[in-house]
């Protein structure tokens, strides 16, 4: 059996976990923090840990949807030129898609790998196939400092009638040096007439 003052903050906290972190810090941030189970200098301590580890960013609150992930990348990709088997895109790396030591976050950059190779394919794959990713391999050669600019180009290596193959280039757009690679490789199927 749970002591009382046990049984009340364990209430309490499967009441936090239960509220999304950044209603959570949103809430604490703004008010103090009036438990008496937990002491609030810890709690500001350990919001303040997952600000400073980037766990947590204001401007994703602007992003309601399930798929806020698609529509913070969005925001930050910019299409240039689309062609037949070529696509290139402008992405600038925002604060939001940073990682904690100031560059492009690993995730955001695979993210985009395979929104940009998903599009580049469909300027040759009909609409009546579904793409389905089989593969996407990342190669992290140098980072992309927030606020730079990067051209992101996807070129079709490959196109069959089973299988897409397109490459991916990230570089920089002041210097031009290169700073990720990528290759996805989809499968196309008929579209289920069910």
């Amino acid at each position: 059996m749970l002591f009382p003052e046990t049984s009340h903050a364990a209430q309490t906290m499967e009441k936090s976990s239960r509220t999304p972190l950044h209603e959570q810090i949103s809430s604490s941030s703004s008010s103090s923090i009036s438990t008496k189970d937990v002491n609030p200098e810890y709690v500001i301590k350990i919001l303040g840990f997952f600000k400073d580890m980037a766990v947590y960013d204001s401007a994703v609150q602007k992003y309601p949807s399930k798929d806020l992930y698609s529509l913070l990348l969005c925001d930050n990709l910019k299409a240039l030129d689309i062609q037949h088997g070529r696509l290139s895109c402008l992405l600038t790396v925002k604060p939001v898609i940073s990682n904690f030591y100031g560059g492009l976050h690993g995730g955001a950059a695979a993210a985009v790998a395979e929104k940009v190779s998903i599009a580049c394919a469909r300027t040759v794959v009909p609409e009546d196939k579904e793409l389905f990713l089989g593969e996407l391999s990342m190669s992290y050669l140098s980072a992309a400092p927030t606020n730079a600019k990067l051209v992101v180009d996807g070129s079709v290596v490959r196109s069959g009638r089973n299988i897409t193959v397109v490459a991916i280039n990230f570089k920089l757009t002041n210097s031009g040096k290169l700073v990720h690679t990528a290759r996805a490789t989809f499968y196309n199927s008929p579209v289920s007439k069910l």
